[in-house]
C-alpha cells in the first residue's frame, strides 16, 4: 500500500485522507490558426462574384446569407482585410444564426492582417461553438483493440536487487540507480497512524552493470530521513538532485489543518560524496502536496505531480522553468489532453522528448497503466498512447524510465509473482511505439443539385498553417482517401473546375476514420443555359403573402442578386417561372402563379433591366416538387416547397 499512497500524493501516512481540490483549470489558450485559399474563382462566376454581391451591400440589401457569401467570396480570394470586415458585419449583426467556421475564418483573416489579439478573442468563441464535453474527450471504443496492437514491444525481466518489501521508483543515476524502498525498517508496521523511525520509505542507490558487485546501499547525507523519501532526479553532471519527502525539515514535520503531513519537492548538493545543503522548493505548500520531479532533457524544466489548486482531476502533472539562483518561473498544468479527471503521476521524459507517465484517467488495462506522448514546450497536444503488455496489466504499472541509446529501462509494478508488495522490472525496448497520430478521411464529392457524383474532383488536407499535407483526386465512383495527422485540425477542401470550391475544419480526434462527403456548388457561367439561377445563386425562397403577387421586402435581396448578375452580364437573359402549392382552385392557382411571375419581371424592369431581357410564366400547381397534390394531407413545410420561383437564362 506505500506505493499507492504515493500514487495518490496523499500523506505517507496510512490510513489518513485528503479531499482533493477539483478546481477546473482554465485551459491552455489554443494556438491561433490562419488559412487562405490557394484557389481564385473565376471572376466570371457568378455564386462567389464579389462585385455582385457587393454590389447587392452596396444598394443596402443586407442578410446572413449575402454577408456569408461575400465573406466567402474575398476569403477564398485571399482578400483577407475586406474578408474580416464583411464577417465582422456578420457576427455583430447575426451572432446566432452564425455558424462556427464563419468564426473560423474570420479569425484566421485577423491573424494574416496581424491582429492577434482580436484573432485569439474570435478563436475563442469558435472554439466555444465546437468544444465538446469534458469527460471521455477521446474515448474509443476500440481501445482494447489499439492497446494489443502497441503490446510486445518489450521483453521485461525481474530487477536483480529487489527485496521481499516494496521496491519502485527508480531513476537513472551514474552507471546505475537510485530508487526507494522500505527494505530496512520493514513493512509490517505500515498500516499504523503513529510516526516512528521502522517503517518509511529511503533511497537507495545500486550501480546496475556488471561490476556493481550486488551492492544496495542507503544514500549517504541528510536526504533519508524519519519520514518518506522516493522518486528522485539528478543532474547530468551529478552534484543536485531533486526528491519527494513529507513535509519534513530541519528535523520538525508540519502538517496542513486537517492534520496531513503533505508530500513536497527537495533539492540537495553533492558535497563530498554526501547529499546536503536540502532546501525545500518555493512553490511547495503546506495545504497541498507536490511530489515526482523529473528534469527536461535541458534540464531547463522540472514536471512534477501535484494536487494543487487548478488541478482537473485527483492529481495532474505540471511543469516550470528552472530560471536559477532557486528562482522557478509560472506553474502550468500540461493540459487535458494529458490530465484527466483522475490520477497522472510519476512522469519521466527520455532524451528525445517523449513523456512517460502513468495514469487510471486515460483507457488502460486496470488500475494504473503507463502512457507515451510526444511533448514540446508550450504543446501538450499530441496523442497519448497507452503502451501496451507486457508493461502494462490489470495491476498497478508505474514509475516508466527509458534510455534512448541502449532501450533499457525500468519500470514497477505489483503484479503478482514479484517478491515484494511492490517491484522493480528491467525491459528492452524491442519496437518502438507509435506516437503518430494518423487517420484516414474518407467521402464522396458530388455536384449539389443533381447528386451525380463527380470524378477528377481534387481534395486536399490543408493543415492550420495554410501548408498542403496531401492531395487526391476522387476516383470512377467519386470517393476519396487520405490521411491527416488526427492530433492537430485540419481542413478538408474539395475543388472542382466548374464548381464553387467547398472545405470543412475537422478538430483533433484519436477515434475512428473521419467521413467528410462534399456537395459542390455549380458555377453559374459554365452551368449553361437552361439553369435555375436561384439554385446557382444559391437564392433563398421568395415568398408571396397568401393570395397577393406583390413583391416582399426579403424577397428583394434575392431578386436583387439576379439584378446586379444581369447589370454585370448585358447578355444574360432570364425567364422568371412561378409556381404555386396546390392548396385552393387548379385556376386560380395558375391565374396567381402568372400574376407572381409578371410582378417578378416587373419589378426587375423598375430597377433598370430592359424588358427585352425578361420573361415571365406562371405554372400553378402543375410542376410540385413533392407529392402534396390536391386531397393529399402535407404540413405548411412541404407546402411552402411548392411555392417557389426559378429564374432560368436562356439565350
Amino acid at each position: 500500500m506505500l506505493k499507492r499512497i504515493l500514487i495518490l500524493i496523499i500523506v505517507f501516512s496510512g490510513y489518513v485522507t485528503n479531499t482533493l481540490a477539483q478546481e477546473k483549470v482554465n485551459e491552455k489558450q489554443q494556438a491561433k490558426v490562419k488559412a487562405k485559399a490557394d484557389e481564385q474563382y473565376d471572376e466570371y462566376s457568378f455564386s462567389p462574384a464579389i462585385d455582385i454581391y457587393k454590389k447587392v451591400l452596396d444598394k443596402g440589401y443586407v442578410s446572413s446569407d449575402l454577408l456569408k457569401r461575400l465573406g466567402n467570396s474575398y476569403y477564398f480570394n485571399a482578400k483577407y482585410e475586406e474578408a474580416a470586415n464583411v464577417y465582422k458585419k456578420l457576427v455583430e449583426a447575426f451572432p446566432d444564426g452564425t455558424e462556427p467556421d464563419y468564426f473560423f475564418r474570420y479569425a484566421q483573416s485577423l491573424k494574416t492582417l496581424g491582429d492577434y489579439e482580436g484573432s485569439a478573442k474570435v478563436m475563442a468563441k469558435f472554439k466555444e461553438m465546437t468544444s465538446v464535453s469534458d469527460d471521455n474527450d477521446f474515448y474509443d471504443e476500440d481501445y482494447l483493440a489499439k492497446i494489443e496492437e502497441n503490446s510486445g514491444r518489450y521483453d521485461i525481466k525481474p530487477f536483480g536487487y529487489n527485496s521481499k518489501y516494496s521496491d519502485f521508483a527508480a531513476s537513472f543515476y551514474e552507471q546505475g540507480l537510485i530508487f526507494s524502498s522500505d527494505r530496512d525498517t520493514g513493512n509490517l508496521a505500515r498500516y499504523r497512524h503513529t510516526w516512528n523511525s521502522k517503517d518509511f520509505l529511503d533511497l537507495y542507490k545500486v550501480n546496475a552493470d556488471s561490476i556493481s558487485n550486488n551492492l544496495v546501499v542507503k544514500l549517504e547525507g541528510d536526504v533519508n530521513t524519519r519520514l518518506h523519501e522516493s522518486t528522485s532526479a539528478v543532474t547530468k553532471d551529478g552534484y543536485t538532485m531533486y526528491f519527494t519527502r513529507n513535509n519534513f525539515l530541519d528535523g520538525k514535520k508540519y502538517k496542513d489543518q486537517n492534520g496531513v503531513i503533505r508530500l513536497k519537492i527537495y533539492q540537495a548538493e553533492l558535497v563530498d560524496g554526501e547529499w546536503t545543503n536540502v532546501l525545500e522548493l518555493p512553490f511547495n505548500n503546506d495545504s497541498y502536496s507536490v511530489a515526482h520531479p523529473v528534469l527536461s532533457p535541458d534540464e531547463k524544466r522540472l514536471y512534477f505531480v501535484s494536487d494543487m489548486p487548478g488541478t482537473i482531476g485527483e492529481s495532474d502533472i505540471f511543469m516550470t522553468e528552472i530560471i536559477g539562483d532557486g528562482t522557478y518561473g509560472p506553474i502550468i498544468n500540461l493540459g487535458k489532453n494529458i490530465n484527466t479527471g483522475s490520477r497522472e503521476t510519476f512522469p519521466f521524459i527520455t532524451q528525445d522528448g517523449v513523456l512517460y507517465f502513468s495514469s487510471d484517467g486515460h483507457q488502460g488495462l486496470g488500475g494504473l497503466d503507463v502512457f507515451a506522448t510526444k511533448i514540446a514546450f508550450g504543446n501538450f497536444e499530441e496523442p497519448v498512447v497507452n503502451v501496451g503488455k507486457p508493461v502494462n496489466s490489470n495491476y498497478d504499472d508505474f514509475a516508466f524510465i527509458l534510455k534512448n541509446e541502449s532501450k533499457e529501462g525500468y519500470f514497477s509494478s505489483n503484479r503478482t509473482g514479484g517478491l515484494g508488495e511492490d517491484d522493480i522490472y528491467q525491459f528492452e525496448e524491442t519496437e518502438p511505439l507509435v506516437l503518430d497520430c494518423l487517420q484516414d478521411v474518407t467521402g464522396t464529392v458530388r455536384d449539389r443539385i443533381s447528386n451525380e457524383i463527380l470524378v477528377g474532383a481534387t481534395v486536399k488536407i490543408i493543415d492550420e498553417e495554410n501548408n498542403e499535407v496531401s492531395s487526391t483526386i476522387t476516383d470512377s465512383k467519386g470517393n476519396y482517401v487520405l490521411g491527416l495527422d488526427c492530433a492537430k485540425g485540419n481542413f478538408v477542401r474539395a475543388s472542382r473546375d466548374g464548381y464553387v470550391p467547398a472545405e470543412e475544419y475537422l478538430n483533433k480526434s484519436y477515434g475512428k476514420p473521419r467521413i467528410v462527403d462534399f456537395y459542390l456548388e455549380r458555377d453559374v457561367v459554365t452551368g449553361g443555359f437552361g439553369d435555375d439561377l436561384a439554385k446557382l445563386l444559391q437564392l433563398s425562397t421568395i415568398y408571396f403573402d397568401l393570395n397577393k403577387f406583390n413583391i416582399r421586402s426579403d424577397a428583394e435581396i434575392e431578386i436583387q442578386k439576379v439584378i446586379v448578375a444581369m447589370e454585370k452580364y448585358p447578355s444574360l437573359k432570364i425567364k422568371v417561372n412561378s409556381h404555386t402549392d396546390s392548396r385552393g382552385n387548379d385556376a386560380y392557382n395558375l391565374w396567381l402563379s402568372q400574376k407572381r411571375a409578371a410582378s417578378t419581371v416587373a419589378y426587375m424592369i423598375s430597377k433598370g433591366i430592359s424588358a427585352d431581357r425578361l420573361q415571365g410564366e406562371g405554372y400553378g400547381e402543375t410542376r410540385l416538387v413533392n407529392d402534396c397534390a390536391n386531397g393529399t394531407p402535407c404540413s405548411k413545410e412541404k407546402h411552402q416547397l411548392n411555392r417557389r420561383s426559378e429564374f432560368i437564362i436562356f439565350e
